[in-house]
């Protein structure tokens, strides 16, 4: 006889498929979900419609189609977004052609491993819940499958004590087991995904941009106490050479190695740095670092660099000291960093003529700077007029409005004109605290450029212009949510204890506090933290991993089995719990009844001690006996059961 899956089957079926696949309509092309979602509509209908389901030759014809479509969109089929597709194309497919159990079985094991795929885009803890409880529904599907009376309540329950009980190994695999690092299948990768952020280039206005993006950028966890507000800044990329307009960072080939290693002071701070993804593969560290974990080397312009790959979420071990001496500085150093675009104009040097420039200390001519900057009406603003033409003279001289980078390149270039060696820094500054979880968040709208000055004696030393014009940018930091939804400069208040932070704030943050801690233990669980782990625990060699992960794993496999297998622990057949108040309502009555007896031997008793309830005695044992016996009973025969005992009177 031909194979007819049963209605409540299919709708438990496509309903888990299409929980599973719903988060991928924000990962692959539009035309290839919405062809898996007309597949999937199809095969709905088709429950009540069989004869809307195509044929062998329709189905090879969508089979043409669906690789079409793929090969148009995504012309291949390696990377992630392309195998995605291909995998979630090929179980649309599938839904169309079931001729039998096997079927049903391919499609559901098909649907494990496009659930899978998710983690390829998200590995947020609410993914992980959303995925667990969808993979629930679908493991529920496969218990449908193999009832002979299948009921949607129970398969779920049943679902859920399957996967609690495999929690306890799947957490003692996932802790013991030697963990496998994926190899980076960059040739087989062609998806790129472009990420906000900080590039090689400044140009007028791109700090200004990211001021209004709250993503992540990373999140940094201090051993001790956190440096004072004024000293967190996180440094980047370095900004050299312009021509009037745009700052480009310097080629570091080749200078690796600075003409003096710098020297550091106290105090120190030891922190642990977790990047988000990124398109570049540097790691922000709180200026200067002076150690640094494996996967980390310091580049010529003092910049950590990571050997990982930079799109992936990876965590560091740093310690940095704010108080420094760089060093000297060479001839190629001195003359890339008083590089020029051109003659300065006559306002220009006459303006560093004012303020000493060339005549004094260098250390004064800054100071005049920027008590200029403070006296002089200028104005700290996300949103200055547009400068197309020469704009650090129009910013210097015309509008005195501007962002971070207008100053520390107008900063900058006055430096220069003066014959000071000095450059722009591109990085973070500030960070919002996490009260829960006792961490600093920095977000795109923490980026900020400073200067860097060379000084006889003292090397590299940062100036930081903002702070003479909006000193409280450094102080008190950036208000995130209200920069955002106002467009414009906000600055956060004065720091906040846990008890002032209104509920909304805690709830966040206490969420926030959670998400780190997943990603700090779960999702970065490597080889190296393995390693560390189990150090921590005696367990140094091959033999005593061995050991443990069989102790384990036959330790909870053996309490497992004793739970599910001692008689004691066995559920009763809830007919035969209703049965027995049944009997034991006539028990009260007198009714005798003796071991062996059978349900029709009871209710022929039972009759003649009440006739005028025989109509209910013979419906209920007639229930009774088709629940417990019989293979034909159906899913509402069980409720009807428990109303009539619940109603039935002796």
């Amino acid at each position: 006889m031909p194979f007819l899956p049963s209605t409540r089957l299919m709708l438990f079926m496509l309903g888990s498929i299409g929980l599973i696949t719903l988060p991928h309509a924000w990962h692959i092309p539009p035309v290839l979900f919405s062809f898996f979602t007309l597949l999937l509509l199809w095969r709905l209908l088709s429950i009540w419609q069989p004869r809307y389901l195509p044929n062998r030759f329709g189905v090879f014809l969508l089979m043409l189609l669906g690789i079409g479509l793929l090969y148009s969109q995504q012309h291949s089929v390696f990377g992630r977004d392309a195998g995605t597709s291909l995998f979630v194309v090929a179980l649309g497919l599938k839904l169309l052609e079931i001729h039998g159990r096997r079927d049903v079985y391919v499609i559901v094991y098909l649907a494990f491993i496009v659930a899978v795929t998710q983690f390829l885009y998200e590995e947020s803890i609410l993914m992980a819940l959303y995925i667990l409880l969808v993979c629930g529904v679908l493991l529920a599907t496969l218990i449908t499958q193999n009832s002979h009376t299948p009921q949607t309540l129970a398969a779920l329950k049943t679902s859920a004590a399957i996967i609690l009980q495999s929690l306890p190994l799947a957490l003692v695999l996932f802790v013991l087991f030697p963990r496998l690092e994926a190899p980076h299948w960059s040739w087989l990768d062609d998806d790129i995904h472009a990420k906000s952020g900080l590039s090689n280039t400044l140009e007028p206005g791109s700090i200004a941009e990211l001021s209004l993006s709250p993503e992540l950028v990373f999140r940094v966890k201090f051993d001790g106490e956190l440096p004072p507000p004024a000293q967190r800044y996180w440094r980047g990329p370095i900004y050299a050479s312009t021509d009037g307009v745009s700052w480009r960072a310097p080629p570091v080939l080749g200078r690796e190695n600075n003409p003096d290693q710098p020297t550091f002071s106290d105090p120190s701070y030891a922190y642990t740095l977790m990047m988000e993804p990124q398109k570049q593969n540097w790691v922000f560290a709180l200026e200067m670092p002076t150690e640094f974990g494996g996967g980390l080397r310091r580049n010529g312009l003092y910049q950590l660099i990571t050997n990982k790959n930079p799109g992936d979420r990876a965590e560091y071990q740093i310690s940095s000291s704010p108080s420094y001496n760089s060093g000297g500085i060479s001839k190629t150093e001195r003359k890339e960093n008083l590089q020029l675009p051109g003659k300065p104009s006559d306002r220009v040097v006459e303006l560093v003529k004012q303020l000493q420039g060339k005549q004094a200390r260098p250390e004064l001519f800054i100071g005049n700077l920027l008590q200029h900057f403070r006296q002089e009406n200028f104005h700290y603003t996300l949103s200055p007029e547009a400068m197309p033409d020469k704009p650090i003279e129009t910013f210097l001289f015309e509008r005195r409005a501007g962002f971070c980078g207008h100053y520390a390149t107008a900063f900058v270039y006055l430096l220069r004109v003066a014959e000071i060696p000095a450059r722009v820094v591109g990085g973070y500054q500030g960070g919002q605290i996490n009260e829960v979880g006792g961490f600093l968040e920095i977000r795109q709208a923490d980026a900020h450029a400073w200067a860097e000055a060379w000084l006889e004696g003292r090397g590299w030393v940062r100036f930081d212009p903002t702070a003479a014009i909006a000193p409280e940018r450094i102080e008190r930091g950036v208000n995130v949510d209200l920069q955002i939804a106002s467009g414009a400069v906000n600055f956060s208040p004065v720091q906040l204890d846990a008890k002032t932070l209104s509920w909304l704030q805690r709830g966040r943050q206490l969420w926030q506090s959670v998400d780190y801690n997943w990603q700090r233990w779960v999702i970065n669980y490597d080889t190296v933290n393995q390693k560390a782990f189990l150090q921590s625990l005696g367990i140094d060699n091959f033999v005593k991993l061995g050991y443990w992960l069989v102790i384990s794993v036959a330790g909870i496999g053996g309490v497992v089995a004793w739970r599910l297998l001692r008689p004691n622990r066995r559920r009763q057949d809830p007919a035969l719990r209703l049965y027995r108040q049944f009997c034991a309502k006539f028990a009260k009555a007198g009714l005798s009844i003796e071991i062996g007896d059978g349900p029709q031997t009871v209710a022929e008793r039972a009759k003649k001690l009440r006739p005028d309830l025989a109509e209910a005695i013979e419906r209920i044992t007639a229930l009774y006996i088709r629940l417990r016996y019989q293979a034909d009973s159906e899913a509402g025969d069980l409720q009807v059961l428990k109303k009539l005992v619940a109603r039935f009177r002796v």
